[in-house]
């Protein structure tokens, strides 16, 4: 290598350098426009970045994130198809704040919503938790440019869980029946159920059920598979965990009633784009509703998420099918 160098001159050397420092500033300039050409196209692509047309007579049917909305979706979808509309669809977009923004800007035309969570939302301040009080709010609060169809009176909402010999133990029908029990009660659910109103506060308040630090036992999976376990397992307790979860039959385990109503309504509605709510597609989505009972729910639940693992447009179509709304509605 120091012979190489030796035998090189100065002047023979630097329009190499040159050379290679204008290479490596065109290769950066190169990487540097495909990226942004990347980022462009991204951006372009993105189907809920642009505004949708809000005067189409088409109409695009969201979905959130998770099993039991598609679902729906997909029978919001095939019903109204079935009844004449075009219709197109974006599921999985994921969750409120993606999927709110792009119905306001007409990108999607109406959504699967939960009443209760949809409030509290739109009104971080709102505290109806009865149904009628919840519908009456989130009219209120939905403004000028969302709409709402009939509520169902299926409702997918948070419930204090307990296994059968826990109830039978105790002798428990409601949450009231298990506050006597508090200093026995491991209770398991997501960490912020520990200071949402909702949530251990809003038990000991409205049902004397209090539930110290300790035997709090935060579960990160909103409900699901592991807070089932734990439960099941005699690692809790109780658990939260959701009134269409297709567990709660496969485990045999029971509901707590709520009558005081410390969780919120969740019943399932249709969400529009106001300027994409018409007669005709309330009154097909309100046939839809009107059928689509906690039972149901969970229902499709368990086909999807149970151990058959069926898709959710062939469960939505075999629903459809099974209620009679596989043709023109009237």
């Amino acid at each position: 290598m120091k012979t190489a160098f030796a035998s090189s001159s100065p002047g023979q050397r630097r329009p190499a350098r040159r050379l290679a420092v204008r290479a490596g500033r065109v290769l950066v300039a190169a990487v540097a426009l495909a990226a942004a050409m990347i980022v462009s196209a991204c951006g372009n692509n993105d189907p809920l970045a642009a505004k949708g047309d809000c005067t189409s007579d088409a109409l695009i049917v969201g979905s959130a994130n998770f099993p039991e909305s598609e679902t729906v979706a997909n029978i919001y979808t095939e019903v109204l198809r079935v009844n004449g509309f075009k219709v197109d669809t974006k599921f999985d977009i994921g969750s409120r704040e993606a999927y709110i923004p792009a119905l306001r800007q007409c990108a999607i035309s109406l959504i699967p919503e939960y009443t209760g969570n949809l409030l509290q939302y739109l009104d971080k301040d709102a505290t109806a938790t009865a149904a009628p009080e919840v519908n009456a709010a989130l009219t209120k609060a939905l403004g000028d440019d969302l709409a709402i169809a009939t509520p169902a009176p299926g409702e997918d909402s948070d419930a204090v869980v307990v296994t059968r010999a826990t109830a039978n133990k105790w002798n428990l029908q409601s949450i009231a029946d298990l506050a006597p029990h508090s200093a026995e009660v491991k209770f398991g659910g997501m960490a912020e159920f520990a200071q949402r109103p909702g949530g251990l506060p809003g038990l000991k308040k409205n049902y004397g059920l209090d539930i110290t630090d300790a035997n709090f036992v935060p579960i990160a999976d909103g409900g699901g598979p592991a807070t089932v376990r734990a439960l099941v397992d005699g690692q809790v307790t109780a658990a939260d965990i959701f009134t269409t979860s297709p567990a709660i039959a496969q485990n045999d385990l029971v509901v707590l009633a709520d009558p005081k109503h410390n969780f919120a309504a969740q019943n399932v509605v249709p969400l529009f784009n106001a300027a994409k709510k018409t007669d005709k597609a309330v009154a097909v989505l309100d046939a839809v509703s009107a059928k689509l009972t906690t039972t149901e729910l969970i229902s499709l639940n368990t086909a999807v998420s149970g151990e058959s693992k069926i898709e959710p447009k062939a469960a939505a179509l075999a629903w459809i099918t099974a209620q009679g709304l596989n043709s023109p509605i009237g």
